[in-house]
């Protein structure tokens, strides 16, 4: 196996300690919020030799950038509205990602079943022409496939709807370990890195903004953090913040919600990702990944004000599995095949007379009165060409000339010199474990695998993908302070293992609690509080 990049934790030796040094220096730059967006801004800005720190109100990646669909992809719907720059940019971004993260950027086939060779012919048609933009290399152009082929490459799809197909290349990404890594290597060049430390108020001097003040919600403690430049990067969150800087800040935002189901690879068998198309002529995507297909996304305008666990409703989980009946020879999926579900608000840039499935993903950034610079759109996987954006905003705030961006270099996790599968072959024969284990630990921690497999290889529930090691990373490496923290966002058990996450709880809580020092008390908060969030994601609003 390839040697390990060399690990940085976002652990903090000691959090008063952390605590102090962001209180104790001028900052170049202080970033708020820990997602997709300020990771990399962070990244990039540490990487230019600034000094940088970054603070999240919850955990990293706990809102919008742990929800998306799991995909690096140009959009190719973008292109069908004419909006080819963002297409042309974020599909050539794939490679970059692809570059850092080879783990995390993993090509997989993308299939467009088609009832026609007419309408084959427009798919290609469509489709070589967003490889063109993508820069996209002959091997991995687009095939087409006809029953042959399907009954090969997809049997369960319904050949007598749809004999053929188009098949290009997209990327499979896990997201909210792509915002961990990033992090770690924004924290490797030098940034201060905090989650659970909120920002309650801005400091000013003068008519600018100087800083900001943070509250600890461990421990009580309140932090002035002072910076030359203040990047707001609270995805949906952005207006509120803003309104610490300008009571009557403008309206900017048009929240979407986006929810995706989840359901057995029994109940759903399918071999690549799928493109559906639905009744009011949105594309909906089939995604398996291990034990699991999810089935997603919705794209409507977002009213309330759960930005971090937005409501799931029974409609939403309808539009989701109505077209599947079309598409694929099973039996008919219910509500009661559901075994998980996300949901997330996407803090999309408001156009007038425009509803959230008609808005352009790219991104926007404005100052505000006191200086303040916003960032709000985008998508992920134009994270990189974002905090490139950012900094010439910073740039320009600091008076001074940063300097280039830094290039796709490996992100902890990503030095690989094989493709996945020949590399989790390797880690399956070396470490003894089965290789669907291997599979799911290799997507998650790439060419770190081993050093988690090194800290407990025992799978903490018997015959379960999910191993001892894990806690033990997560706690120590990335940075996960609560039982949700792993069970969500580091092992990522709740929606791609999700037969075995109950029985997880318990093992993995005293395990974790073991780390972080919990008595019994807290042992037992941290478990019911997965526990209901687990229920909750399965009690779909009726708005009927």
């Amino acid at each position: 196996m390839p040697e390990a990049a060399p690990s940085t934790s976002l652990t903090p030796r000691s959090r008063s300690a952390l605590l102090a040094e962001l209180g104790g220096e001028r900052l170049d730059l202080v970033i708020i919020g820990g997602g997709i967006t300020g990771a990399g801004v962070a990244r990039d800005a540490a990487r230019r030799g600034l000094r940088v720190a970054l603070v999240e109100k919850d955990d990293f990646a706990a809102g919008t950038s742990s929800r998306s669909s799991k995909l690096i992809h140009g959009g190719l719907r973008y292109l069908a509205v004419g909006d080819i720059g963002l297409v042309r940019e974020t599909a050539r971004e794939r490679k970059a990602v692809h570059q850092m993260a080879p783990h995390l950027a993993e090509p997989c086939w993308m299939v467009v079943p088609a009832r026609n060779r007419a309408s084959l012919m427009k798919f290609r048609a469509g489709i070589g022409t967003y490889e063109k933009l993508g820069a996209v290399e002959d091997a991995d152009r687009h095939l087409s496939w006809d029953q042959d082929d399907l009954i090969e490459s997809e049997p369960c799809l319904r050949r007598d709807e749809y004999p053929w197909a188009c098949a290009y290349r997209e990327y499979m990404t896990d997201d909210a370990r792509l915002v961990l890594a990033v992090l770690r290597d924004a924290a490797a060049a030098g940034a201060k890195v905090a989650s659970r430390l909120p920002v309650v108020d801005v400091i000013w001097e003068g008519s600018r903004i100087d800083g900001v003040v943070a509250a600890c919600e461990l421990s009580g403690d309140r932090v002035e953090i002072r910076a030359d430049a203040v990047v707001n990067a609270t995805g949906p969150w952005v207006e509120r913040l803003a309104r610490l800087e300008e009571d009557r800040a403008a309206d900017r935002l048009h929240p979407s919600k986006g929810v995706h189901v989840v359901v057995d690879a029994a109940r759903l068998p399918v071999q690549n990702l799928v493109i559906m198309n639905t009744p009011d002529k949105r594309s909906v995507f089939v995604l398996p990944r291990g034990d699991s297909v999810a089935i997603g996304t919705t794209d409507t305008s977002y009213h309330g004000d759960r930005f971090l666990w937005p409501e799931i409703e029974r409609s939403d989980v309808k539009y989701l599995l109505h077209p599947l009946k079309r598409y694929f020879d099973v039996e008919p999926l219910e509500f009661d095949d559901v075994v998980a579900a996300w949901s997330g608000v996407r803090p999309l840039v408001a156009q007038e007379g425009k509803e959230a499935a008609e808005i352009s993903r790219k991104e926007e950034v404005w100052v505000g009165t006191g200086g303040m610079i916003t960032v709000a759109g985008g998508k992920l996987t134009g994270f990189r060409t974002m905090a490139m954006t950012v900094l010439d905003f910073v740039a320009e705030r600091l008076g001074r000339s940063l300097g280039p961006s830094p290039g796709p270099d490996p992100i902890p996790g990503g030095d690989l010199s094989s493709n996945l599968d020949y590399f989790a072959e390797s880690v399956a024969a070396d470490s003894g474990v089965d290789r669907p284990l291997a599979d799911r630990l290799v997507r998650l921690y790439g060419s770190e695998t081993s050093e988690v497999l090194a800290l407990g290889y025992q799978p903490i529930v018997p015959g379960g993908r999910v191993v001892a090691g894990e806690v033990d990373w997560a706690v120590n490496v990335d940075g996960a302070l609560t039982l949700e923290d792993l069970i969500y966002r580091r092992t990522r058990a709740a929606w791609y293992t999700p037969a075995e996450r109950e029985d997880l709880l318990a093992p993995a809580a005293s395990l974790m609690g073991g780390l972080l020092g919990w008595d019994k008390s807290r042992t037992a908060v941290e478990i019911e509080a997965v526990r209901t969030r687990f229920a909750s994601e399965l009690q779909f609003r009726d708005n009927s």
